[in-house]
């Protein structure tokens, strides 16, 4: 049974949440301010956490930028209706998806069962081996359960964004990938026609890969298609 933190300063909603979570299949821990939700994360291994961003103590984002530092775990934001400008700074800190409050339950759950599944993507691809739970493309290792990636053993820094996307384009290693489907599938979201989101992460992922391999090029842009992450053998 996946579990599930809820965090969320309204005792009566986590109560209900929980309580329908729970006859979907999920175990459900609740806590009310930023702070706890810290200390619970560093004592549990939850699956997904529901978070608000209004609360005391801590809010929503300023968890979400802590949370980071420490671990990978998808995060379904909850927002005021209307408050596009707190979904934009949540996606910018970390978060995986966002909702609107008040939101239909099963709505909420159809956006959490969405957020673990692109958590768990499966790597059936050519050139890709499977050690220990941890998926390998050459000088390259996903760590799963850590939600980390590492070239030549060194850790990438990275947001929860530009893991998503790092993990999907290595899913698919000599393979094209356009921009709509990388949008789709790590972002949640249709490309708008100026949407630049896609080119930005895949920037700070070229850079971030490049300041640890400065002499080989990961992600290659194919005009007019896409892009292509590319395999380089372990020196």
């Amino acid at each position: 049974m996946p579990k599930i933190l809820i965090v969320d300063d309204d005792q009566q909603f986590c109560l209900m949440l929980s309580q329908f979570l729970s006859s979907e299949g999920y175990l459900c821990d609740s806590v009310h301010n930023g702070l706890n939700a810290l200390e619970k994360v560093a004592q549990v291994e939850y699956k997904a956490i529901i978070l608000d961003i209004m609360m005391p103590k801590m809010d929503g984002f300023e968890f979400i930028k802590r949370l980071r530092k420490i671990s990978q775990t998808p995060v379904l934001m909850l927002t005021a209706r209307g408050e596009d400008d707190d979904a934009i700074i949540g996606f910018e800190h970390g978060a995986d998806d966002y909702l609107a409050k008040p939101c239909n339950p099963k709505v909420l759950l159809a956006r959490l069962r969405a957020v673990l599944r692109r958590s768990e993507l499966t790597f059936p691809g050519s050139g890709v081996l499977v050690d220990s739970g941890n998926i390998i493309v050459g000088d390259v290792e996903i760590h799963p359960g850590s939600r980390q990636i590492t070239i030549k053993g060194k850790p990438l820094e990275l947001t929860s964004a530009e893991y998503k996307i790092l993990t999907y384009m290595i899913r698919f290693a000599g393979q094209i990938v356009s921009k709509e489907n990388v949008s789709i599938n790590c972002l949640s979201r249709k490309l708008s026609p100026f949407d630049r989101s896609i080119d930005f992460h895949i920037s700070s992922l070229r850079k971030k890969m490049g300041d640890i391999s400065p002499d080989s090029i990961r992600i290659i842009t194919i005009r007019g298609e896409g892009y292509q992450f590319t395999i380089h053998d372990k020196e």
